[in-house]
């Protein structure tokens, strides 16, 4: 549990953390960021890994110090799937023209079906978001995102993974 809490610490000093001091001229900005990609995730208690796809949506309600990420991610493995749905509140900094970097957390909704049986529960998720762009109009990228997960149902389930693929600008 001291490891749960010390992520959740870093994140939320990270969070308060002061905006880029680099100001970057991007172009007209983007209603939302769609990321489309894939997923893989290892659980930290000895049950293996999955992977499948993933799927998130990210506007900016305020700029260069909040974004807004809600998502799912559907882990495949032998007898089970997994559907993971958050939303994460991440803090943003401009590594460049063409690089970016966010921490966040945020709650997480978790529905598994294994072996005929049917779970839900509430998790909490932390994540670290780089997003590469290839032109500095910012309108496609792509994406890595690490992040860790603590599943607050019984047996307390605790995952690393990471998740990566298209970015696509929505004007």
């Amino acid at each position: 549990m001291n490891g749960t809490k010390s992520l959740l610490l870093a994140s939320l000093i990270l969070c308060l953390g002061s905006p880029s001091a680099q100001s970057v001229d991007r172009g007209p900005e983007s209603a939302a960021i769609v990321e489309l990609g894939e997923a893989t995730a290892w659980d930290l208690k000895g049950g293996g890994s999955s992977f499948g796809p993933d799927l998130a949506v990210e506007v900016t309600p305020i700029e260069n110090w909040l974004e807004l990420e809600g998502g799912t991610s559907a882990f495949f493995r032998l007898h089970s799937i997994e559907w993971d749905t958050d939303l994460l509140f991440k803090k943003p900094w401009t590594l460049s023209e063409k690089v970016e970097f966010m921490a966040g957390f945020g709650p997480e909704w978790i529905h598994t079906s294994e072996y005929g049986e049917t779970t839900n529960s509430l998790g909490f998720a932390v994540i670290f978001d780089f997003m590469f762009w290839p032109t500095s109009e910012h309108r496609f990228g792509w994406y890595l995102e690490p992040g860790y997960d603590y599943d607050f149902a019984r047996g307390h389930d605790r995952s690393v993974g990471i998740s990566g693929g298209l970015l696509i600008a929505i004007p």
